[in-house]
């Protein structure tokens, strides 16, 4: 969502003593003010709700350049895996001081903070409704603090302030905490929800109330859900060789890895979820093919600043650094003798399909899955493991995957002046921010690729791993 936005013009007063924020989010960026919902009417009188730069939830009242309110919990978020369940009732009717605004965190109330400022008097004009305050989602009014990641069910409450148990709850099987996706909810004249269902119609307000949004940006739709959370590339496990270089290098949700502007940082990149059985496909378009290398790879190649050379890693190139595809499976400096040695150029659609139960892999280019010097790949080949790029274990031979270990998708830039870009999808549908040309067979459990998903395999998604 980063320089992107939705607002809308208010010009109705409601309740400015009560009022309820919730929503779900999935975070991308770090270390950056993130702003989830801001009511702005001048620059020193807002409500403000907020990740700031030291990745703490910060909610700040203003008012005549004053802070009435300013909460910053103790606890850090930096967890870019999974969703948040954030939800902040505002009250200054409350006969408590301290109840005046309530933080909730997936279900529980935040009570310990770094900061503590509380001065909101006895029914205090909290600045929340106002026929003048504007709510922003996505950003502190225009002018930046956009959200990086994943925003689902936004609500909005004028009049109420409702606890967590009115917009989610556990689940009577696994006990996680999961949406009310129809809450019984008032909305109240301000109030709105955005479900972001229609993707040409984002900013559409479910409440009722017909409160829409304008969009500003590039806002794109995402499968990616509290109720079936998608793989991106972990912001959390990366490395880098090259230390004395800066800038970052992932970008749109943390599905694009790009260090044009990181100087060729020699980063190293898993995805947020690995696997030790199942079967799993997923893509990747090129846009930079210089020096880029992506596959597969165990967790501990993270402990490496050059993991393509350590003999105590391994991982799967689906392409080396002169741009061609190889499918080496590595143990060493030396490539392997089922090279297939197939050229790639911007805008190939790579694929991969990883047999976790038979430990192969298969890797098709623009649809057409690739040899391994023997045979074309056929992941749907079982035991056999026709064309896997994968062998089984033979001997001396260190091409193959060791029992327990839990398997992550890989990105690495392995040069210091070079440069690697790809956009990659783990069924969100999307490249960057373009949709998938035409969709084909999707996965039983949820995902949407440019090109058949095989049988039998799924999304590295959460419904996807617990079908096995």
């Amino acid at each position: 969502m980063a320089s992107t936005y939705l607002t809308r013009t208010q010009s109705s007063t409601g309740s400015e003593t009560k009022g309820t924020f919730s929503a779900w989010v999935k975070r991308a960026g770090l270390t950056t003010a993130s702003n989830m919902y801001t009511s702005y009417q001048a620059d020193n009188e807002f409500c403000d709700i907020q990740f700031n730069s030291s990745d703490q939830l910060q909610v700040v009242v203003k008012i005549g350049g004053t802070d009435y309110l300013d909460l910053r919990t103790t606890r850090l978020f930096r967890d870019t895996s999974a969703f948040y369940h954030i939800l902040v009732a505002f009250d200054s009717t409350d006969g408590t001081q301290a109840d005046r605004c309530k933080i909730y965190v997936n279900g529980t109330r935040e009570t310990s903070f770094a900061t503590n400022t509380n001065n909101v008097s006895s029914s205090l004009n909290m600045r929340i409704n106002g026929s003048s305050q504007d709510p922003y989602i996505g950003s502190w009014h225009n002018q930046g603090n956009y959200f990086s990641g994943v925003m689902s069910h936004v609500h909005w409450v004028d009049g109420t302030a409702y606890t967590p148990t009115t917009f989610a709850e556990s689940d009577s099987t696994s006990g996680i905490w999961k949406p009310k996706t129809a809450p019984s909810v008032t909305y109240g004249t301000n109030g709105f929800f955005l479900k972001m269902e229609n993707s040409g119609a984002m900013g559409t307000d479910s409440s009722g109330n017909s409160n829409t949004f304008t969009v500003s940006g590039n806002l794109t739709q995402n499968v990616d859900t509290p109720s079936n959370v998608f793989t991106i590339l972990n912001r959390l496990q990366r490395s880098r060789k090259n230390t004395n270089n800066g800038g970052d290098y992932l970008f749109k949700g943390n599905l694009t890895f790009d260090t044009s502007s990181a100087n060729g940082m020699m980063a190293v990149v898993l995805g947020t979820m690995g696997v030790q059985s199942g079967k799993y496909y997923w893509e990747y378009k090129v846009i930079t093919n210089t020096r880029l290398e992506v596959g597969i790879s165990q967790a501990n190649v993270m402990g490496f600043t050059d993991p393509y050379y350590d003999l105590q890693t391994f991982s799967t190139i689906a392409m080396n650094s002169s741009g061609n595809i190889k499918g080496r499976f590595i143990g060493g400096s030396s490539w392997d003798d089922y090279a297939t040695g197939t050229s790639n150029t911007t805008n190939d659609i790579i694929g991969l399909a990883l047999d976790m139960d038979n430990k192969a892999l298969y890797i098709h280019k623009n649809g057409t899955y690739l040899s391994n010097g023997t045979a074309v790949g056929v992941p749907t080949s079982g035991s056999s493991r026709t064309g896997s790029l994968i062998e089984p274990f033979a001997g001396s031979r260190d091409d193959y995957i060791p029992d327990g270990e839990f398997i992550f998708p890989y990105v690495h830039d392995v040069s210091t002046t070079g440069v690697a870009k790809a956009e990659f999808n783990f069924g969100q549908g999307y490249f960057g921010t373009t949709a998938v040309a035409s969709a084909g067979t999707a996965p039983s459990e949820g995902g949407i690729f440019e090109y058949d998903c095989p049988s039998g395999y799924q999304a590295l998604c959460t419904k996807g791993i617990n079908s096995f």
